[in-house]
């Protein structure tokens, strides 16, 4: 077998758990989006990456789009956050976002989408969509328990404001490294992060 051909083959792990696989799926699909951006990787690369099926993926996550939210790390986690005192979910939320950025954001999927944004934004509009869908569940969870989606409150829109802000934290600080976001201690960000998200949870 040719050394190009070797490199095609699916990296086998050999694992019979489905829970084992799903880890697998999950780690290959962080690394590829990181690397290729969201629009040039696809689900075989991940399949490869991760010595599993195409159809395995498509079964366990049903789309590519379905897939990139489960691997976005603060995305994945926001349950566990968010859960907990709704007085506290501002400061939850900053302190996740920034150890999050701090400890990896250059292989951060999110940090991913939004250096892509510019050549795709079809599908970057479609996946921060999504997670804004995701992320008004959750918080309602929290901050306005028992109340349907279509509750008539404003809700989505301090969600969508959130979500903005975090957005521009990241662009600011970890892509286009801008003063005075960018040599800021992350300590300092964190507190400026907290109170900024609690003006805009809480009006």
């Amino acid at each position: 077998m040719s050394r190009q051909g070797a490199f095609d083959q699916p990296v086998r792990r050999h694992r019979r758990d489905p829970e084992g696989h799903r880890e697998a799926i999950l780690e290959a699909a962080r690394q590829t989006f990181t690397e290729r951006g969201y629009a040039r990787t696809t689900l075989r690369e991940i399949a490869r990456r991760a010595g599993v099926t195409h159809g395995l993926i498509t079964r366990q996550f049903t789309s590519k789009e379905l897939l990139f939210l489960a691997a976005v790390p603060g995305n994945r986690d926001l349950e566990q956050v968010a859960a907990g005192d709704a007085e506290t979910l501002p400061d939850r939320v900053a302190h996740a976002f920034v150890q999050r950025m701090e400890t990896d954001a250059a292989h951060d999927p999110l940090v991913a989408l939004l250096r892509s944004a510019a050549s795709d934004e079809g599908s970057a509009a479609e996946l921060l969509l999504a997670m804004q869908q995701r992320s008004v569940t959750v918080y309602r969870s929290v901050l306005a328990p028992g109340t349907p989606p279509d509750f008539g409150d404003d809700l989505d829109t301090r969600v969508a404001l959130l979500g903005s802000h975090l957005i521009g934290v990241a662009f600011s600080r970890y892509i286009a490294r801008t003063e005075p976001l960018a040599s800021m201690p992350s300590e300092e960000l964190t507190r400026h992060l907290a109170r900024t998200l609690r003006h805009i949870l809480e009006g």
